[in-house]
C-alpha cells in the first residue's frame, strides 16, 4: 500500500510537470522545478520501455515498445523452460551443459544470488566458473564458460560436486569501520578444484600445465531487463563518453580505446559495433549479447546458424578416448555409428559442423523479441527528502562520473552478425531518441578488489531497477561475484588504494551516516 501511495504521489507530480513545461519549451529545468526531474527520471527506460510494477515480477514485464506480445510470451516461455534431450521444442540438451535453462542463472530474470556450494541446479545460482593460468588467459581445454554438467554417455569436464567455495572475511585499511564508528563487514570467495573433479588436462597456450597452477574465480549473471535500450545507445555516444573519460585522466582499457578513437580489439567483429556487454565488454549488438548466445552455449542447443557443440577438441579426443563413453556410446546415439569405430565416430559427432538444428529459427526470434522487450522498473519515491539528498551527493561526491545518470538513445538501427535480423526488421522492439537512466558510462574501470575479476578490467554495472532485487530474486547480492550482500559493501570494496574509484569512496567514508543512507536509498529507489 504504501508503494502505491507513492506511485499516486509522482503521477500527481507527472501531471503537474506536464502542465508546467507546456508553458516552458526549455532543454533542461532549472533547480527550482523539482516536478520536470522527477517526472522524467522516474521513466527510467523512458515512455517506450518502462514498466511500473514494483512488485516481484518488476524485471519480466514487456516494454511498451513490444508490439507482437505472443511473440513476446513465447520468448518468455523458452527463457523459463528447462531443456532436454528429446522433447520438442526444448529437445537438444547437451552433450555437456551450464545449465539446463536460462531462468536458472538469472532469478527473477535479475542478478545471480551468492552461493556456498557451486550447484548447477541450485536455485539463483548464476555463477560461471572462469578458470585461467597465471597470466589470465583462459585455460583452453575447457569452454569459456566451463561446463559442469552432461548427458550419458558423457561426463563433464569438472565435476562439479568436488568444487569448493569458501568466503573469507576482508578488513580493509580502514579498519572495516567509517570515521563516525559505524562499522561494516567485507567477504570475498576463495575458489578451489581439485586434480580429482578434472576430466580434462588442463591446456594453455598450447601446452599442458599441472593441475593446482590454474586460477578459478567466480562470475555472477547480471540482469536482463533493459539490455534492448543500452544496445540503442548510439555508437557514437558512447565514443563520446570514452573520449570524455579520456581526456578527464581516466584510467581505461587499452584493449578497449586507443586514446582518439576504438581500439581495433574494442570493435565487434565485421559490424564495427563497439563491445558494450558483459562485465568484460566483450560482446556488442545484442543480437549476438549474451542471451543469444546463452541459448546455445549455456544450454548447448543447435540453431541454424550454431550446427555445433559448443566444445573444445580436447574434450572431444579425451571422451573419445574412455572406454566406458566407448561402450555406451551407440546405445545412446546410434545414428552416429557410421564407421563403426567408437573412437571415431565419437569424436566425429563431437566436433561436427553441420549438426541437425535443435532449435528453430522461429524459436530464436520469439526469445530475441522477449529479451530486447524486457522493460525496465520506474525509478521509485523520488518525491521522498532523503532520496533527493541522496541523488544529490551521489552526484556531489563524483559517484556519477561512472555510473554516469543518463543517455538518450538514437534510431535504434540495430545490427545482427548471425544474420537474423535486418537494420528494417520490424519484429524486434525498437527504442528509438529516448531518454534513459541506467546509471553507468559502460566502460570498464578497475576496482583492484581481492581475488579480482579476469583481467581486472569491469565494466560500470547498471543500476537502474537493482533496488528492486531483494524482492524479485530473493537476494539483493551485488558486484561481480555476489561479494557485496548490500550497497554498504558495493561501495566499500571500490575502495582500495589502487581502485579508480578511491576518491569517491573517501568522499562517501566522511559523510555523516545521515549522509550515506541517504545515497543508499537513493541508490535503492533508481
Amino acid at each position: 500500500m504504501k508503494q502505491l501511495l507513492s506511485y499516486t504521489k509522482i503521477m500527481t507530480f507527472v501531471i503537474a510537470g506536464l502542465l508546467l513545461l507546456n508553458g516552458c519549451h526549455k532543454d533542461e529545468p532549472e533547480p527550482d522545478e523539482p516536478l520536470a526531474w522527477i517526472e522524467e527520471e522516474t521513466y527510467a527506460g523512458g515512455k517506450l520501455g518502462t514498466t511500473f510494477n514494483a512488485s516481484s515480477s518488476a524485471y519480466e514485464d514487456p516494454a511498451p515498445a513490444v508490439t507482437d506480445i505472443a511473440a513476446f510470451k513465447y520468448g518468455e516461455y523458452l527463457f523459463e523452460r528447462d531443456f532436454t534431450q528429446n522433447t520438442p521444442p526444448f529437445n537438444g540438451l547437451g552433450p555437456l551443459y551450464i545449465r539446463s535453462s536460462c531462468i536458472a542463472c538469472h532469478p527473477g530474470y535479475g542478478h545471480g544470488k551468492r552461493m556456498d556450494r557451486y550447484a548447477a541446479g541450485d536455485w539463483g545460482n548464476g555463477y560461471l566458473l572462469v578458470v585461467t593460468d597465471q597470466n589470465d588467459n583462459y585455460i583452453s581445454s575447457l569452454t569459456g564458460m566451463p561446463q559442469t554438467k552432461a548427458v550419458p554417455p558423457f561426463k563433464a569436464p569438472i565435476d562439479e560436486s568436488q568444487i569448493q567455495i569458501t568466503w573469507l572475511p576482508y578488513t580493509d585499511e580502514w579498519g572495516n569501520r567509517f570515521p563516525d564508528g559505524e562499522s561494516y563487514s567485507l567477504i570475498y570467495p576463495e575458489v578451489h578444484i581439485p586434480a580429482s573433479a578434472y576430466y580434462v588436462p588442463l591446456e594453455s597456450g598450447g601446452s599442458t600445465i599441472p593441475y593446482g597452477s590454474e586460477i578459478v574465480r567466480l562470475e555472477s549473471t547480471i540482469g536482463i531487463y533493459g539490455t534492448g535500450l543500452l544496445d540503442a545507445i548510439p555508437d557514437d555516444s558512447l565514443r563520446e563518453q570514452y573520449r570524455k573519460e579520456y581526456e578527464a585522466g581516466a584510467n581505461l582499457n587499452p584493449a578497449m580505446w586507443a586514446g582518439n578513437d576504438w581500439a581495433p580489439t574494442g570493435l565487434y567483429g565485421s559490424t564495427n559495433h563497439p563491445k558494450r556487454f558483459t562485465y568484460a565488454c566483450s560482446r556488442g549488438p545484442l543480437q549476438d549479447g549474451p542471451g543469444a548466445n546463452a541459448i546455445w552455449n549455456i544450454t548447448n542447443v543447435t540453431r541454424g546458424d550454431r550446427r555445433y557443440h559448443y566444445m573444445t577438441n580436447t574434450y572431444a579426443r579425451t571422451a573419445s578416448q574412455d572406454p566406458q563413453v566407448q561402450s555406451e556410446f551407440y546405445n545412446y546415439f546410434p545414428e552416429y555409428n557410421m564407421t563403426g569405430n567408437p573412437e571415431t565416430d565419437i569424436y566425429n559427432y563431437l566436433t561436427s559442423r553441420e549438426l541437425p538444428a535443435e532449435m528453430s529459427n522461429d524459436d530464436y526470434v520469439n526469445l530475441m523479441v522477449w529479451h530486447r522487450g524486457l522493460a525496465v522498473p520506474a525509478a521509485r519515491n523520488l518525491d521522498n527528502a532523503k532520496v533527493q539528498r541522496g541523488r544529490e551527493l551521489f552526484r556531489q561526491i563524483g559517484c556519477a562520473s561512472c555510473h554516469r545518470p543518463s543517455w538518450t538513445t538514437g534510431n535504434d538501427r540495430f545490427t545482427d552478425p548471425n544474420g537474423f535480423f535486418t537494420t528494417a526488421d520490424q519484429r524486434l522492439p525498437r527504442y528509438p531518441k529516448q531518454k534513459i537512466w541506467p546509471y553507468t558510462d559502460m566502460i570498464q574501470h578497475k576496482l583492484h578488489m581481492q581475488n579480482d575479476i579476469r583481467t581486472g578490467w569491469c565494466r560500470t554495472t547498471p543500476l537502474w531497477g537493482r533496488g528492486l532485487s531483494a524482492i524479485c530474486t530473493g537476494a539483493s547480492d551485488r558486484l561481480h561475484d555476489c561479494r557485496a550482500r548490500n550497497v554498504i559493501e558495493a561501495i566499500m570494496w571500490h575502495g582500495s588504494a589502487q581502485s579508480d574509484a578511491r576518491w569517491t569512496v573517501e568522499k562517501f567514508r566522511n559523510l555523516s551516516k545521515e549522509d550515506r543512507d541517504a545515497i543508499v536509498q537513493f541508490i535503492n529507489a533508481i
